[in-house]
């Protein structure tokens, strides 16, 4: 039966849904043309077409077409691999590398956003909308404003954006996403010490859910599995098929197991030395290879049954190296 542990777990789930890449006009792929991955501020990323083979590489600031008009962004991935990653999305090209001019605009956008954040944020809490302003984001023309917020469900802001628009006499968009995008869009450290996985090489969120922790011998609170988000941390799902690959090769928790004519408790699994550790009747241990057991030595954890009522079976494991 569920414990409150569990639902509290359960909790941490992404139940909402991630920012995902418009689809608009899908075009024919060819697969001469070049395609280049820009990343924009808050780690926003988009797929563009190199046509007219604009010397690029990693880390290259270029100017790319965008909503009525241009942006600008940094060069993240180049190449095949992204072609997998393509979704059905608007043609749009890189035009060039972007300059020096555009380059100290493009700075200069920054202090700009500051200011209409925090506007966003009073006009808000004035209107006393359930929603959290995240971020704002200037299209290097000016053509385009976009206002990040988060709320737990569906806001009707259609008189703020007409006000918006009046404020700033530019196209404006609100955009709702989710904590795990917010916490992409403006960073920090998790509790490792390590700046945030989604805000670094993690381009796309996938669902995390708490038997992943359970799999990982992970003890269940919520406090350690969570990450800035508040929701289950990335890294229980990019380091899950590791853990799951090495399980099958392991015994149980709690299983028996007879060596040298003595019968201990395994009590714990340490999935990098490939090592057991069986505790004995007397409180001694001993560490084992995992390969150096036989299956007939493996056995069921006394009484041990499954929430089916049947007696518990060992977990496969490996044969004797």
């Amino acid at each position: 039966m569920p414990t409150d542990e569990d639902h509290a777990i359960e909790d941490l789930e992404d139940k909402e849904p991630v920012e995902q890449q418009a689809a608009e006009e899908e075009g024919d792929l060819d697969d001469n043309v070049e395609l280049v991955e820009v990343v924009f501020k808050g780690n926003r990323r988009a797929i563009y077409y190199n046509s007219h083979k604009i010397p690029v590489a990693w880390g290259d600031y270029v100017i790319v077409e965008a909503d009525k008009g241009v942006d600008l962004g940094r060069v993240g991935t180049i190449g095949d691999s992204l072609r997998a990653k393509r979704k059905a999305i608007k043609r749009k090209e890189v035009i060039r590398q972007a300059d020096e001019r555009e380059l100290r605009r493009w700075r200069q956008l920054r202090p700009r956003e500051e200011d209409a954040h925090r506007d966003f944020q009073q006009r808000v809490t004035r209107r006393t909308m359930p929603m959290k302003p995240v971020d704002v984001e200037y299209q290097l023309d000016g053509k385009k404003v976009c206002f990040y917020f988060t709320a737990d469900h569906r806001v009707d802001f259609r008189e703020l954006v007409r006000e918006l628009a009046g404020v700033y006499r530019t196209r404006i968009e609100l955009r709702q996403i989710g904590v795990r995008d917010e916490a992409k869009r403006l960073g920090g450290l998790g509790p490792c010490g390590r700046e945030l996985c989604c805000a670094t090489f993690l381009t796309d969120f996938a669902p995390i859910t708490s038997q992943m922790a359970r799999d990982q011998n992970l003890a269940l609170n919520p406090s350690k599995l969570s990450g800035l988000c508040g929701r289950l941390k990335c890294c229980l799902r990019f380091e899950y098929p590791f853990y799951h690959g090495a399980k099958e090769r392991f015994p149980k928790l709690g299983t028996h197991l007879a060596i040298n004519g003595r019968e201990g408790k395994v009590s714990k699994l340490d999935f990098f030395q490939e090592t057991i550790t069986l505790r004995f009747e007397g409180g001694d241990e001993l560490a084992l290879p995992v390969g150096s057991f036989k299956q007939e030595d493996v056995r069921p954890a006394p009484h041990e049954t499954h929430p089916s009522g049947h007696e518990a079976r060992p977990a496969p494991h490996s044969p004797q190296r």
